[in-house]
């Protein structure tokens, strides 16, 4: 069961336990406490059997995007991974940053940025050096996270796409832990190499510029080639 799930669980559990300590107080009638844990059962029935649980981490990060702090970490964390997948030549598609837009955009998760190619048959082509910007990109978030913060809160996704990746492509899996370490890394050194466009970045995106105006911005903060 995801975190999001357990969360909207132990919520539902809470808001039902207090309904019916504080029910009599404010003569809330019993009828209307059945009727909310009927749909509130209902709802959570669907959106597991029928929606993967969507809703119940609709919901979760949408309290937490009230958080000024939150928000800040989420539009850093998916800069870094804009920005690494431009300087390193991957071509972005789209970003989101809270599961309510990836709703909307019909991409799983709750936000991030898509980039590069996801055919299977094509991942297999890849030279090691590529492999190598792969894992940049994919660990940039954290990286983001870690230049900024000191420590990263999000990035757990990154990390399993990363180690999914990695068996993908027959490696071993005693690899992965070394590969993330190595791969954050070089997407510090990477981001804080490039501050300037990184911190302009953060903005536009914060702005939710389109993918062209946030290419174009880092275009403009790239050094010129001698």
């Amino acid at each position: 069961m995801r975190d999001t799930t357990l969360n909207a669980v132990a919520i539902t559990i809470f808001g039902v336990t207090m309904a019916s300590l504080l029910g009599p107080l404010v003569s809330l009638s019993p009828a209307v406490l059945a009727v909310f844990v009927a749909v509130g059962l209902g709802v959570f029935s669907l959106d597991q059997l029928g929606l993967g649980g969507r809703i119940g981490g609709i919901a979760m990060d949408s309290l937490a995007w009230t958080s000024p702090d939150h928000r800040q970490r989420v539009l850093h964390h998916e800069a870094g991974h804009f920005l690494a997948a431009v300087l390193l030549d991957f071509p972005v598609e789209t970003y989101t940053l809270n599961a309510w837009e990836s709703w909307r955009q019909g991409i799983a998760g709750q936000g991030g940025v898509v980039f590069g190619p996801s055919d299977p048959a094509a991942l297999q082509r890849l030279t090691p050096q590529v492999v190598d910007r792969y894992c940049q990109v994919w660990m940039a978030g954290i990286a983001a996270e870690q230049l900024i913060y000191g420590d990263a809160e999000g990035g757990d996704d990154d990390s399993l796409a990363l180690g999914r990746f990695w068996n993908a492509l027959g490696r071993s899996p005693a690899e992965i832990p070394l590969k993330q370490r190595w791969a954050t890394l070089q997407a510090k050194t990477l981001l804080d190499k490039h501050r300037d466009a990184f911190d302009a970045l953060v903005t536009a995106m914060g702005d939710r510029a389109p993918v062209a105006t946030c290419c174009d911005i880092i275009a403009q903060h790239r050094p010129a080639a001698a």
